[in-house]
């Protein structure tokens, strides 16, 4: 195993979280560069892990163990994928959410704003739709959606303007393009969160994130036996909120079912009230942990 691949993020907390049974099988639904995977090996004994991951390089960086299944998939098939593996349940699930480390450095895959290459931002690089794709073809109004919800950026309809006025002449396919044409829509100051706020945007509309993420956690319901955990780490509050209501409520919004006298009927229990993040020394070894936050739940 290729151990630079990929860092893990807060490797002891979420895998001590997972409270694995030597015996149990588990889903890791983000294999990446495998790491909270081989955490999960090395403390099963007779147990079986899934692990899922939709980009290539991922799966060509497989941990040779028996006891591991490698499913070269978007993680919204996870019910489908272990049935057809005769698997109904599991003791645990482990999600640990957006782009590694390995997607971040290499400059064709287009996810950094540290290399002018093309915006490219798949993380399954047979999806026929990538960055260039959306930037010149999507409407005014669906950049400017994608660049409120997904990034949060105050001034997204600025940034449509400017990116459709462009495109009437020249195509839009470099980083350093796109950053040029949007100079002036941002305080220099603030270049380097404007950037990651853009490109975050960008790719989960790529990717279908957010859709993607919701499928897989209404799955996790059914598929964690009673007594089992959820594990899941997320990156920003899109990810984050959609955790914690389904965790809460078992779903993402509307009322929530409740029992003949009213009362909310849970789904799972809490393990850690408030998210747990990253601790200094982690922050200070791996940058990119910054913004993580990681709830623990088991199904009730």
């Amino acid at each position: 195993m290729k151990n630079r691949f990929h860092i893990p993020v807060m490797l002891d907390e979420s895998i001590n979280g997972l409270n694995i049974n030597p015996l149990g099988v588990y889903v890791d639904v983000t294999y990446g560069g495998g790491g909270h995977s081989n955490q999960i090996l090395s403390r099963i004994n007779g147990g079986h892990l899934f692990s899922f991951d939709q980009d290539k390089m991922a799966i060509s960086n497989k941990i040779n163990n028996d006891s591991l299944t490698l499913i070269n998939m978007n993680f919204k098939y996870l019910s489908q994928v272990l049935k057809s593996y005769g698997v109904d349940k599991i003791d645990g699930l482990i999600a640990d959410l957006g782009v590694s480390s390995y997607q971040f450095d290499k400059p064709e895959r287009g996810f950094s704003t540290r290399f002018n290459s093309k915006i490219d931002m798949r993380m399954n690089t047979d999806n026929p739709i990538n960055a260039v794709n959306i930037l010149n073809n999507y409407e005014k109004k669906d950049l400017q959606r994608i660049f409120k919800i997904y990034g949060d950026l105050r001034n997204s309809k600025n940034i449509s303007e400017k990116i459709c006025d462009y495109r009437i002449e020249n195509p839009i396919k470099y980083v350093n393009q796109l950053k040029e044409i949007l100079k002036n829509t941002y305080e220099q100051k603030k270049e380097n969160k404007f950037l990651a706020k853009l490109f975050q945007a960008i790719r989960i509309e790529v990717n279908d994130e957010i859709n993607s993420l919701k499928q897989m956690l209404k799955q996790s319901i059914n598929l964690i036996k009673i007594g089992g955990r959820l594990v899941v780490i997320s990156y920003h509050s899109l990810e984050d909120r959609l955790v914690k209501n389904i965790i809460k409520n078992g779903k993402f919004d509307g009322e929530v079912d409740k029992d003949f006298y009213g009362n909310p009927i849970p789904l799972f229990k809490k393990i850690n009230k408030k998210p747990i993040t990253p601790s200094n020394k982690e922050l200070f070894n791996n940058s990119r942990s910054r913004s993580a936050k990681l709830r623990i739940a088991e199904r009730i």
